[in-house]
């Protein structure tokens, strides 16, 4: 859900609508959810700390949900995609920002600045 918020608001951003505007139509007339109120205010606002569960940790979860399925034989691809996405985060430094920091990883892949 982080993942595809943060791609959709990125996308919409190049495209000069303005990400809160976005978010209210999604969480307002779509999925109306908690849950993607407060990441998606997140995202679109580029606030990411103070952390209130790091993509650090998002990584390590991922990693167990993707041994799981391992041992299960239970192919997830979105998980592996995910699990991408937060090795990148890592590797750009952004390991102790919040997992919504997935929308300033998105972001900058598509050449925008400031998450």
């Amino acid at each position: 859900m982080i993942e595809a918020l943060s791609e959709s608001m990125t996308l919409v951003r190049k495209g000069g609508v303005e990400p809160e505007r976005f978010l209210e139509i999604v969480n307002d007339h779509l999925f109306r959810s908690p849950v993607y109120g407060a990441y998606g205010g997140l995202i679109a606002k580029g606030e990411f700390e103070p952390a209130g569960f790091t993509l650090r940790l998002g990584l390590k979860d991922t990693r167990l949900v993707l041994a799981a399925a391992d041992e299960e034989e239970v192919p997830m691809p979105m998980a592996s995609l995910v699990r991408d996405r937060y090795l990148t985060g890592m590797a750009r430094g952004m390991g102790e920002l919040d997992w919504a920091g997935l929308g300033r990883l998105a972001a900058e892949d598509a050449g925008l600045e400031g998450g």
